[in-house]
């Protein structure tokens, strides 16, 4: 980047509020995909496509953040819970989860609010059991697994509430049965072993980091866990991951999706959900830079910096994304593990070969507004290059980023941010 901020650069209290809206971003993939599936399948494809998403990805990607913070060899109720504090399914806050642990082998959690249920009460009854019936069970046994094969998970109880004042919004107890016969890993995890983002190395964290902050989570379960509570190294680390896991996601859609439907709708699904979650994630990334002291402010610079830390163009391991800022803002992309991902249709790909010219661009308008992106020649050696054209006059909004902002997690606030109060 030819002036702003890398990842690299940030410091550990960017680095944790970057941390939070990758976790968001994540999350909201789903906001776009799923209405696309029920326009093809109704609300019961909706719930079978769900369900196969989130058990391929998330055991895949639970493995990796044990690895990465030092917990992988620890397969009690606590380790479970470590794995889901740092699941883009539960981004913090939006998400509230409220753990206990009795014992290695029992423990529990409840939502204190579930922004997730939020959204689907006002559609009805019929979607708050297929999201927190149909989907939750089968979704939080395959996270379990991955750290216990033996776990099991029983309601207390759920939605639908009785009242809107009903809280927490679900609680849930959690299992170690020593008597059980393991669990078998969900068998849709097979197709996407082979992908390139699992051949991506989970760096091997050092015992302390000069910055200050943990290096690891090993110890006891921490129920108020902050990722200020972590240094940069851990979350730069940690960034990467939660990119990664988005687009373990999108990988996993598309892959559910191609069982059910021809290869040109899951193109027009996935486009669709990437435009709608590059916007959204756009607009808040730009809401978090200007409260940053070094923010920049003039509308190239701003965009410039917005794309240098989206995660659809992260990790750039994954994706080999160029961002230059200075004067004529142009975004490059080059022949990468992502364009050449081997298992189904994922972002990077589609932004190669010019399907999804506008995600990038609703990327840009939700950096800014009045701002857009043209494809142009890329340089020699690249495969795909945009300009960024900056008018007086803000664009319509691109019905896919709509669509998207009907979640309230395009506007949600965090607020249990920063160092623990004393």
């Amino acid at each position: 980047m030819a002036q702003g901020r890398t990842i690299e650069d940030l410091d550990r209290w960017d680095l944790a509020g970057l941390g939070r809206e990758y976790l968001m971003a994540g999350h909201l993939i789903d906001r776009v995909a799923m209405p696309q599936v029920i326009g093809r399948l109704g609300s019961a494809g909706m719930v079978e496509v769900a369900v196969e998403e989130w058990s391929a990805a998330s055991p895949l990607y639970t493995e990796r953040v044990r690895r990465l913070l030092g917990f992988d060899r620890d397969h009690d109720v606590a380790a479970m819970f470590k794995g889901m504090q740092f699941d883009v399914g539960a981004p913090h806050e939006f998400l509230d989860f409220r753990y206990w642990v009795d014992g290695p082998d029992r423990g529990g959690f409840r939502l204190d609010h579930c922004g997730a249920l939020l959204d689907v009460e006002p559609m009805g009854e019929e979607f708050v059991r297929a999201v927190c019936h149909d989907v939750e069970d089968p979704t939080f046994a395959a996270t379990l697994c991955a750290s216990d094969p033996r776990a099991r998970i029983r309601p207390v109880h759920r939605p639908p509430r009785p009242s809107p004042e009903h809280h927490p919004h679900c609680e849930w107890v959690v299992e170690v049965d020593e008597g059980a016969d393991p669990a078998p890993a969900p068998a849709v995890t097979g197709r996407l072993r082979d992908s390139r983002l699992l051949g991506l190395t989970v760096p091997l964290m050092p015992l302390d980091d000069p910055d200050g902050g943990r290096t690891d989570y090993r110890g006891p379960l921490d129920p108020d866990l902050r990722l200020e509570d972590l240094g940069p190294l851990a979350l730069r680390a940690l960034c990467r991951e939660f990119a990664i896991q988005g687009h373990l996601l999108v990988l996993a859609f598309a892959s559910a999706l191609r069982e059910r439907v021809e290869p040109e709708a899951v193109s027009a699904a996935v486009v669709a959900a990437q435009t709608g979650t590059a916007g959204v994630v756009a607009a808040r990334l730009a809401r978090w830079l200007r409260r940053r002291p070094w923010a920049p402010t003039e509308a190239e610079d701003v965009v410039a910096q917005v794309l240098e830390l989206h995660p659809m163009l992260s990790p750039r391991d994954y994706v080999d994304v160029w961002v230059d800022g200075d004067g004529e803002t142009l975004v490059v992309l080059g022949d990468c593990p992502g364009t050449e991902e081997v298992v189904a249709l994922g972002w990077p790909a589609l932004l190669a070969d010019g399907r999804a010219d506008g995600a990038l661009a609703a990327a840009v308008e939700g950096a800014w507004p009045g701002a857009t992106a043209v494809p142009v020649e890329p340089p020699f050696g690249r495969r795909r290059a945009w300009r960024v054209v900056v008018s007086e006059e803000p664009l319509p909004e691109r019905p896919e980023v709509t669509l998207a902002r009907f979640s309230s997690g395009a506007e949600f606030e965090f607020r249990r941010v920063g160092e623990r109060p004393a």
